[in-house]
């Protein structure tokens, strides 16, 4: 994929993304999917915390959009941050049988939106 294709791809992944963790997660988190999304027994003190933080990093993406290649810190920031997260709930899932729906709700999303950017952000000798 050239760069010019991968930078299009990854403007309108940031962009998605965004939206996602700014308006997604609350809504799965508290109406469509709690099981998957929340942490159980119901922890909203936490749950508004997360949302909070991913809200900002949603609206983070969504600026970078304009300019991936200057954002690249936030980018990478998104990447590493989404797999420590996941692999933080993968471990707490096979661990505590109240959470394993995450391992079919935010482990592999998490895991999803880490493995896309870090395919569409181009590699140094790239830029």
């Amino acid at each position: 994929m050239q760069q010019e294709e991968r930078l299009r791809y990854l403007k309108g992944v940031l962009i998605a993304v965004g939206i996602i963790f700014i308006a997604g997660v609350p809504v799965l988190m508290m109406w469509a999917w709690p099981a998957g999304w929340a942490w159980m027994p119901r922890q909203p003190e936490y749950e508004q915390m997360i949302m909070g933080v991913y809200a900002t990093l949603g609206v983070f993406l969504i600026r970078a959009a304009k300019d991936p290649l200057a954002n690249a810190s936030l980018i990478w920031f998104t990447v590493w941050s989404s797999i420590v997260h996941a692999g933080i709930m993968l471990v707490q899932a096979i661990a505590d049988e109240t959470e394993r729906a995450n391992l079919l709700g935010d482990v592999p999303a998490l895991f999803l939106v880490a493995f896309v950017l870090w395919y569409l952000m181009p590699k140094s000798a790239e830029a």
